[in-house]
């Protein structure tokens, strides 16, 4: 069905799941984060890519698409079926929304882990500004980090740069609480 249009797919637990499309916000925020990112890595041996490129995950094939992701050295790909799959991304974002929350949580990540070069783990709420940040540490374990103060300077340990709140939301509102 790729090969047939612009439209990205995944499979999931016997379903195609159309992975095109979201909220004006989930497009500000990928955007955002994209441009940051390569622009700070812009020059050295680590690079972004957007949403349309696939990773390969090992245990749940053939592959996902994360909003953003990033590689550093020598980048390796396998296609698979026509498309260029990355093997081997150190840092793989994926914006949340209310439909994709629970998986890019779960499921999706679990996938991801199986990835030996996979360092970091960014979530970003589209809903209100916040972030959950995962680092996998050199004993293996993944330890989380809430970030949620609008002053906040994420530190990108897998890249070596750092990204602000403020650039990830730029032009971005939320919704007043109701209340």
């Amino acid at each position: 069905m790729e090969h047939a249009g612009d439209a990205r797919y995944e499979y999931w637990d016997g379903e195609i799941v159309c992975m095109s499309g979201g909220s004006r916000r989930h497009g500000r925020i990928v955007t955002n984060v994209l441009y940051r990112l390569s622009a700070a890595l812009e020059g050295g041996p680590c690079q972004a890519f957007s949403g349309d490129t696939a990773i390969k995950t090992p245990t749940v094939p053939p592959y996902r698409y994360p909003d953003a992701s990033a590689g550093c050295g020598e980048l390796q790909f396998e296609t698979i079926k026509g498309v260029d799959a990355l093997l081997n991304p150190v840092l793989i974002v994926e914006v949340l929304s209310p439909s994709t929350e629970r998986r890019d949580h779960g499921a999706r990540f679990t996938a991801y882990k199986t990835i030996e070069s996979f360092r970091e783990y960014l979530l970003i709420a589209s809903e209100s500004p916040h972030i959950t940040r995962y680092v996998r540490r050199s004993n293996g374990l993944w330890s989380p980090e809430e970030i949620t103060e609008a002053k906040s300077v994420l530190e990108l340990e897998s890249l070596d740069c750092r990204l602000a709140l403020t650039e990830i939301y730029a032009n971005v509102t939320f919704d007043s609480p109701k209340g």
